[in-house]
Order: structure tokens, then C-alpha cells, then sequence
């Protein structure tokens, strides 16, 4: 498929989803929210894909929301709808894919941006990112699933502080508050991020799927019922090739060779 506004490409197991408009710290407009929620789909359904990873081209990885685009809307434009039928897809697409997601935080993640990234499941950030709700500054509220994945990352204190101040939060006290994962050294930070891609590509895929849907699903669940569910999914992932081998290159002390499935 022939993209406009992203670049997409894999190679070894590893799928790299770059958000490519640089003119505009790639800002998210129409194209580029159905875009890259369409590669995601395509990710989805790729065997050969074990792991995504998310960035931006030049030096940000995204300015948020095309701001002139909306303004240039009829009148009667409906934000909400455009939330529903744009980056809402986009959000769920990325938290049900039962495959590690890598946002590989280049640059500034802002607004729409920062939530995009917020809903990855690893965030490798360089030293040079920063993040930023700039929504209070246009009178507007946090959207992008901001409001539920930021307060279970660095508590409703600290989220709700970045919400009302728009103060712009560095890569290092984002690794402190523990919104990302690691910082790496812009010199080294393609290099970081291929070396996390890689280590999870070649791991147990099928396991790393199960892991993300308990967990997802234990937000909205009993002790009991997340104990339940879990034995469910373990019975899975104990029929698969992975746990078979796993359990062999244990017995035989060496590497395992997971094959995803």
C-alpha cells in the first residue's frame, strides 16, 4: 500500500511506522490519523511482524493536531465527532494489537502527539524529546486517551499538573516520573531503539500478546476475576510452540529460539 503521509517498512520481524510530515513537526491531520491507524491494521494481520515501532521523521516525533487543517473546517466542524471517527480508532487499534508497540519519542510529543505515544506500550525517548500538553493553551481539555493512560503512568497529581500549566516535561523527567522507559543518547537512540525492537521481535510474541491483554483487561476487574482470567490465558499460552520451546532450551541450557507462536 502507498502511503501519503507515513513511511512504512519492515524488516526482521520489526515493523517501522514513521509519521512523515516534518514541514509541521509531523502535525496529525485526516490523512495522517487514517494512515497510521491503517498500518496498524496491517500490522495486525502480518505474521511476520512481531514488533511495531512508532517514530517521527526530522526532529519531532509530533506536534499534536494540524491546528491550521481544523481551522480551515466548515463551519459546523465537530471536534468530538472527529475524536470518535479519527484518533479514537487510532488509540484502540494500537492498545488491542497483541503485539509490542515501541514509540521511539525522537523529538517534542505534543497534544494528540504525546497521547499517541502514551498509548505505545515501550517509550524510548532521546535525551533531545520532550513532552507537552499544549491543550489548555487553546482552552481545550487533554483527548488521545491522555486522561486515562497519563494518571496511571505518573499518578493524577502530576498529570493533572501537566494538563493545566502546559509546562513542557524534558525526556529525563519523563524517565523520572516514569512516563517512558529509557533515555538514550542522541547519538545512540536509532540504535536503542533497533536493539529494544530486535530483543522483542525474536521473543516469545504469542506470550507477549496474552501479557498485554491481561493486563488491559485487569484495569476494569476483581482480584478474582483478573485471577481467573489469567489461568485462562496461561492454559493458551502453555499449548503454544513458544512455551514448548522455551521449556526445551532450559532443559538444554541454551537460547531459546522463540518462533511467535
Amino acid at each position: 500500500m502507498t502511503y501519503q503521509t507515513i513511511l512504512f517498512e519492515k524488516n526482521d520481524g520489526v515493523a517501522t511506522i514513521t509519521l512523515n510530515r516534518p514541514d509541521t513537526l509531523n502535525a496529525f491531520n485526516d490523512v495522517m490519523i487514517r494512515e497510521t491507524t491503517e498500518a496498524f491494521k496491517q500490522c495486525a494481520r502480518a505474521a511476520d511482524v512481531r514488533c511495531v515501532v512508532l517514530t517521527g521523521a526530522g526532529r519531532g516525533f509530533s506536534s499534536g493536531q494540524d491546528l491550521a487543517d481544523v481551522q480551515n473546517r466548515a463551519e459546523g466542524f465537530s471536534v468530538g465527532d472527529h475524536l470518535r471517527h479519527g484518533y479514537h480508532r487510532l488509540i484502540k487499534r494500537m492498545v488491542s494489537l497483541e503485539k509490542p508497540i515501541i514509540a521511539a519519542v525522537n523529538g517534542v510529543a505534543a497534544g494528540a502527539g504525546c497521547g499517541v505515544a502514551l498509548a505505545a506500550d515501550i517509550r524510548i525517548a532521546s535525551e533531545k524529546a520532550s513532552f507537552i500538553l499544549a491543550f489548555s493553551r487553546v482552552g481545550l481539555i487533554p483527548d488521545n486517551g491522555v486522561n486515562w493512560f497519563l494518571p496511571r503512568l505518573i499518578g493524577q497529581a502530576r498529570a493533572y499538573q501537566m494538563a493545566i500549566t502546559a509546562q513542557r516535561v524534558s525526556a529525563a523527567q519523563a524517565l523520572e516520573w516514569g512516563m517512558v522507559n529509557e533515555v538514550a543518547e542522541a547519538e545512540r537512540f536509532h540504535e536503542t531503539v533497533n536493539e529494544w525492537a530486535q530483543r522483542l521481535a525474536s521473543g516469545p510474541s504469542l506470550a507477549f500478546g496474552l501479557t498485554k491483554r491481561a493486563m488491559n483487561r485487569a484495569w476494569d476487574q476483581t482480584l478474582a476475576e483478573a485471577l481467573n482470567y489469567e489461568a485462562y490465558l496461561q492454559e493458551t499460552a502453555a499449548q503454544s510452540q513458544d512455551y514448548r520451546e522455551g521449556v526445551q532450551a532450559f532443559l538444554e541450557k541454551r537460547a531459546p529460539r522463540f518462533a511467535g507462536k
